[in-house]
């Protein structure tokens, strides 16, 4: 059984998808509220999981698969900067963390979007504070590696023949 873009990217559907519950239930059973950059990276797993899906479906010929690709890899760079910045938050020194704005609820229905995500990227408190771990890896840099690997699958399917 060989391992082509269609299962590779089926594979990546089903990832995206367990960690999307995995975040559901962290946030519903466990009670942690996603920080701003934690609510953007779910929404980079969304689209990366939706990209997955569609091209694991449309199973396109090679230069579908150079877009699909393409589309993966630029998807995964974007939640990876996010995850990177947020990792870089939650190793400052206590007296440079930024200090907690409002939650993005509150922004969304307030401020207009040009305002909105240079305060998101701001980062804020809430963003450097590390609630949860495991192996001792914080939920940001266990999504950072997770892009670093999506994003080498989608440099896989654009350069496999």
């Amino acid at each position: 059984m060989t391992f082509n873009n269609r299962r590779l990217f089926l594979a990546i559907f089903l990832v995206c998808a367990g960690l999307m519950g995995f975040g559901l239930y962290l946030q519903h059973v466990v009670h942690l509220e996603p920080c701003p950059l934690c609510i953007l990276q779910r929404i980079a797993f969304i689209a990366i999981g939706g990209v997955a899906l569609a091209a694991a479906l449309h199973n396109p010929r090679r230069r579908g698969w150079k877009v699909y690709g393409s589309l993966l890899a630029f998807l995964s760079l974007a939640g990876g900067g996010v995850a990177a910045w947020q990792v870089h938050l939650q190793h400052l020194p206590p007296g440079q963390v930024p200090e907690c704005g409002p939650g993005l609820d509150y922004m969304i229905e307030v401020l207009p979007l040009s305002k909105i995500l240079p305060l998101i990227f701001k980062g804020s408190g809430e963003c450097a504070e590390v609630t949860w771990t495991f192996l001792n890896l914080s939920i940001a840099q266990w999504a950072l590696g997770w892009f670093a690997l999506f994003v080498l699958a989608g440099v896989v399917a654009v350069v496999r023949r």
